[in-house]
């Protein structure tokens, strides 16, 4: 589906880059900087799949650090949605969601991402220009830079909003503020800090002097003891007024239930995974097979002119099986523009076209490398097979996959989208398996002398075609097999 999403664009590479390939606010490649903008975007809805990822897990033959990693990825947690009223905004509430309702006592003040819509409603008049600076600052931050640097034991930084939001069942006035630790797009983009229960809240609370309250100890008589550090346990409820006595899990259930009966929240599951971006605005992934309806102002002209005209994008039409694949248009230059539109919206010869007498144009965001590499070897056991990507004798004879060799670098990424890929045609009825790879190893790193990853920069970089021309090909790869454990990385 199509989706207005946030993204991190590259102007200097004229692209999306995915959060892996932001580093410090600058792309990996070329150190350019990126912003944060909502671009129109393609998604795949891989959160539909999230429980039968998690579920294909189980009895794979893969290491167990990329079988946590997905786990982790997916991010699978129970808990509680909860509303959090406005004073002075009648028809808004912040939602947050918790895996410990248990706390809910403890909430001392809320955090809302800086894109979260309510920051520039809720600002008061006089921190509206810090808040402001502090959302500029954020928005060249990745969600990935922005997780780390908010991760336990990293300087929290933030901007109180002068707003207060109202608590569920205490009614007590809780401040609000913006910090870059909570990232919109998972859950609601807002958390309640508990910071007597939760390491990141503690140490923003330490940071910025604000209140800390325990409401889970190991015994009642522990409810005024001095913490150090966040006590993350589950316990018994203390500072809780009606739920103190109960354990963790009976004072979940109490709280959800309490929440419920007043319609100020409700039981929900949630995922740390996000649909995933399938666009991209370059010249030389596949070209996505949609086009869109063309509104000329003057029904004379011609959008190839550059005559004004409207491209209805909430109306995408498929091409035609028949016409099917379509190939990309030489262009003299496809070097990356501005252009968010991709480098594909200047070839407009191939962009509008007329059909029935009407103008369309074409989709010019292409897909990315993930779109071959998530199903290549299906097509390694059918190579010439026209008909289909494999038959069902070839998908019989050779699939899943017994044993597959890659890089650690894949765990979350490449190997979770061709699962995704894998059971989205398992449930079309493609391929007879659930799961794609049975067994999984990861091959070492073939480092430089110096021990460190081979790079220019290092200077450590050994040309393997020195060695071939030298000792031969197959000298070569001998010697890679027995310089160690193939799990092992090595210097060379």
């Amino acid at each position: 589906e199509q989706s207005e999403a946030l993204v991190n664009w590259c102007p200097a590479l004229g692209t999306v880059l995915a959060n892996e390939e932001v580093i410090d606010g600058k792309s990996e490649r070329g150190g350019h900087p990126i912003t944060r903008q909502p671009l129109r975007q393609w998604v795949l809805k891989i959160t539909l799949y999230a429980d039968k990822l998690l579920d294909g897990l189980k009895g794979l033959k893969w290491p167990e650090g990329t079988l946590q990693a997905q786990k982790q990825w997916i991010g699978k947690s129970e808990g509680c949605q909860i509303s959090f009223e406005l004073p002075d905004e009648a028809d808004e509430a912040i939602e947050v969601f918790t895996s410990r309702p248990d706390t809910l006592m403890g909430v001392t003040y809320l955090v809302l991402a800086p894109e979260h819509p309510l920051v520039k409603k809720l600002v008061s008049a006089e921190r509206k220009d810090e808040v402001e600076r502090y959302v500029a600052v954020s928005a060249e931050k990745s969600d990935l830079s922005r997780t780390t640097a908010g991760s336990v034991g990293k300087t929290k930084t933030g901007v109180n909003l002068g707003a207060f939001a109202i608590h569920p069942i205490s009614n007590e006035k809780i401040s609000i503020w913006v910090s870059d630790y909570v990232v919109w797009g998972y859950a609601s983009g807002a958390v309640m800090a508990v910071p007597a229960h939760d390491q990141r809240d503690f140490e923003f609370a330490k940071t910025f002097d604000l209140p800390i309250k325990r409401v889970v100890a190991e015994s009642k008589n522990d409810k005024n003891s001095e913490l150090s550090e966040a006590f993350v346990e589950y316990g018994t409820a203390v500072n809780s007024g009606p739920f103190n006595g109960l354990k963790s899990e009976e004072c979940k259930k109490e709280v959800i239930e309490n929440l419920e009966k007043s319609g100020k929240g409700k039981a929900t599951v949630n995922y740390k995974l996000r649909d995933w971006i399938f666009s991209r605005q370059r010249y030389w992934g596949e070209p996505i097979p949609i086009y869109f309806p063309v509104i000329m102002k003057n029904e004379q002209g011609d959008p190839r002119n550059d005559d004004e005209h409207t491209i209805c994008y909430d109306q995408p039409i498929p091409l035609p099986e028949d016409e099917l694949p379509l190939v990309l248009p030489e262009m003299e230059s496809f070097e990356p523009g501005n252009d968010p539109a991709g480098c594909l919206a200047r070839a407009k010869s191939w962009r509008y076209f007329k059909k029935d007498e009407k103008w369309f144009a074409r989709e010019t965001n292409t897909m990315p490398q993930w779109a071959g590499s998530c199903w290549y070897y299906l097509r390694f056991c059918d190579t010439s097979n026209d008909k289909e990507f494999v038959s069902k004798e070839k998908d019989e004879e050779w699939l899943p996959v017994d044993m597959y060799i890659g890089g650690q670098e894949h765990a979350v990424l490449h190997l979770l989208y061709a699962r995704f890929w894998h059971k989205f045609l398992h449930d079309k009825g493609f391929v007879k398996d659930k799961e794609p790879f049975e067994g999984l190893v990861h091959q070492g790193m073939i480092l430089g002398s110096d021990g460190e990853k081979m790079s220019k920069s290092r200077g450590n970089i050994v040309n393997p075609d020195d060695i071939v021309n030298e000792f031969g090909a197959d000298s070569l790869r001998l010697y890679e097999m027995f310089m160690g454990p193939l799990e092992a990385s090595k210097p060379w």
